[in-house]
């Protein structure tokens, strides 16, 4: 017979550094389930994408045993890493905020695909340029380097 589902919980940690603080301890305390135990867990299969930000879906049971999956890191975090920004434009139409090659979206097309709900890479791909666009990224064949604007007071 198939264990009870208690709880479907979603949460945002950082690859290979799990700890019992929030958001994990009391996400994961409230539905009493070994809070130590997923911290292992996740930073064993996490290992080697530090400084990147997983989803993961732990499915939490009655008899307080769990299992988790973890998901590719959202399209925004891998933008942001391949254009070396630490945050997406404020007004993505006046302000660029970087540049991002088609190629850089093909491979996070690629990194993305089990999530997307689509087969075809090309259109994976243009599901991560309109992520792009809404963060001010611009896609570009060629990478130009442009020097940072000096704001004016």
């Amino acid at each position: 017979m198939a264990k009870k589902i208690k709880a479907v919980i979603k949460l945002y940690c950082l690859a290979g550094q799990a700890n019992p603080a929030p958001p994990v301890g009391p996400a994961l305390g409230q539905h009493g389930l070994n809070i130590m135990q997923f911290c292992k867990e996740f930073n064993e299969r996490t290992k080697g994408k530090e400084a990147l930000t997983m989803p993961v879906v732990i499915t939490a049971y009655e008899d307080r045993s769990f299992k988790f999956i973890v998901k590719s890191p959202p399209s925004s975090v891998l933008l942001k890493k391949a254009c070396g920004i630490a945050k997406a434009s404020g007004d993505p139409k006046k302000e660029p905020a970087g540049q991002v090659t088609k190629k850089e979206v093909r491979d996070i097309a690629k990194i993305k695909m089990p999530d997307l709900n689509t087969e075809d890479l090309a259109q994976a791909a243009k599901i991560v340029e309109g992520t792009a666009r809404s963060m001010g990224i611009e896609v570009v064949e060629k990478r130009t380097e442009t020097p940072p604007k000096e704001e004016e007071k």
